[in-house]
């Protein structure tokens, strides 16, 4: 099971961006999703947007859909989210984490999960 690790997080401003990064320790297979999740205190972990593996294909919460990116690069085992136009409501830990049964929206459906990385928006 692929260990994943978050990195790029911090604080910024409204407007503001920032480029999130999930390392994981081996290759993900074709069929495997990698999905960023987010939680912000006293809420529940929620799909921000993920990536088919193999064909790349991406998917994205109407929530960040036109200001967030998410790529994921082969050679590397990493994929980013590039998080635009940030707003206060962004404000949360945000997870990367794999499916190993492909597409899905639902936290408890993913395999792995690194251990977050705090991302603040000021207002």
């Amino acid at each position: 099971q692929a260990q994943l690790v978050e990195s790029g997080g911090g604080l910024v401003k409204t407007g503001g961006s920032l480029r999130l990064s999930c390392q994981a320790s081996g290759r993900p297979y074709s069929s495997h999703f990698l999905g960023w999740f987010r939680q912000a205190p006293g809420q529940e972990r929620v799909f921000v947007a993920g990536i088919r593996w193999g064909t790349g294909k991406t998917y994205y919460a109407d929530s960040v859909k036109g200001r967030f990116i998410i790529s994921r690069n082969g050679a590397a085992w990493t994929s980013d989210l590039q998080m635009n136009d940030l707003q206060p409501e962004d404000t949360a830990i945000y997870y990367c984490a794999i499916d190993r049964n492909g597409y899905s929206t639902i936290a408890r459906d993913y395999d792995s999960w690194g251990q977050g990385t705090q991302v603040t928006v000021s207002s």
